[in-house]
């Protein structure tokens, strides 16, 4: 990340770039592309599989988002993306190896600080509230043979959002930005097999990191 920054910066000072004063009433309008890498704790099957336990894969997409600044220095940021992510077995259920996949749209608005509005490096902060909605959730096919055709649901999730990053000015309009985010993410897991009804807890906690360009008007 420090060797990424090296490079923009230096890269807006061979382009001349004339600094872009931050105003009240700015909208900053981002497109990045994204990996969320999920520092996940998957609990066991239950109550079916109790030695169990499991993983999450990361995944990549692009993302949008939008800041409106209140002043100079502060902002407020919504961000939008959906991304897909699986669970591999672990424990007793290793040797299944998928379990299930599901889709995830977690909305993000965070509250930012700019510490630099003047400069042609404008670092900030934030901090804010995540709603996560998990949609078209599936059971595998290798689930599916292990224990019968299963339904899987996932509950949505509230949790708080942390945010750093930067934004390096290419001209007065355009920039080059670079994003960090901690998002706290969970889910419970029901599994409906015929009859039979398992339940998992699943903590997410992705870290998003982006890189893309951005637009000031």
């Amino acid at each position: 990340m420090t060797m990424l920054k090296a490079t923009v910066a230096g890269l807006a000072l061979m382009l001349g770039a004339t600094p872009a004063l931050a105003e009240a009433g700015d909208v900053l309008v981002r497109l990045r592309a994204i990996t969320v890498q999920p520092q996940e704790k998957v609990g066991p099957v239950l109550p079916t599989f109790p030695t169990s336990g499991g993983s999450i894969t990361n995944s990549y997409a692009p993302e949008v988002d939008f800041t409106y600044m209140v002043t100079k220095n502060i902002g407020i940021e919504l961000i939008a993306a959906t991304v897909k992510h699986c669970v591999n077995g672990g424990g007793s259920l290793a040797a299944v190896g998928r379990l299930a996949c599901t889709w995830v749209l977690p909305p993000t608005l965070t509250l930012q600080y700019h510490f630099a509005p003047e400069g042609k490096i404008h670092p900030y902060v934030g901090a804010g509230v995540n709603w996560t909605m998990f949609y078209n959730e599936k059971a595998s096919s290798q689930l599916n043979t292990a224990i019968g055709a299963t339904n899987v649901n996932l509950s949505n999730s509230w949790g708080f959002a942390l945010q750093a990053g930067a934004d390096f000015d290419l001209n007065e309009k355009m920039f080059i930005n670079v994003d960090v985010k901690y998002v706290d993410m969970g889910t419970n897991a029901r599994l409906t097999s015929g009859t039979l009804v398992n339940n998992l807890r699943a903590d997410i906690n992705p870290l998003i990191v982006g890189v893309g360009v951005g637009w000031r008007f």
